[in-house]
């Protein structure tokens, strides 16, 4: 079992990642936003992260980044379906680029969700 911190400003996708990480015996703490999401990151530990990149307050790339100050290690699964600012794909390379360990596009099937965070959890163990 992993605890992952899941941060994104949609109650619905945090809904969604949560349902799929507890079915596959995984525990969480949801953000709203990666300024809130950073404050549990440095006060717990986490065996993984999955953030949203196009949120209020602080950007996933901008936690991303601050993430990886503090922790070089642990896996971060970047998720973007924004189209409203600009193309999900570009903000899912520039995560990737500064250091996610994957991405993927909502909307996105569980299986896909969960068979992505299993290889990341695998692959750091």
């Amino acid at each position: 079992m992993a605890r992952v911190l899941v941060i994104d400003d949609d109650p619905t996708i945090r809904s969604l990642v949560a349902e799929i990480l507890e079915a596959n015996g995984h525990s969480l703490l949801q953000a709203m936003d990666g300024r809130a999401g950073l404050a549990l990151f440095t006060k717990q530990s986490f065996d993984l992260v999955v953030t949203d990149i196009v949120m209020p307050e602080q950007e996933g790339i901008e936690t991303i980044g601050a993430i990886r100050r503090i922790n070089r290690g642990v896996p971060i699964l970047a998720i973007s379906g924004s189209a409203t600012i600009g193309n999900a794909g570009d903000y899912l390379r520039a995560a990737a680029a500064l250091g996610a360990s994957a991405t993927l596009r909502k909307p996105f099937a569980p299986d896909d969700f969960i068979a992505t965070v299993e290889k990341l959890l695998t692959t750091q163990a």
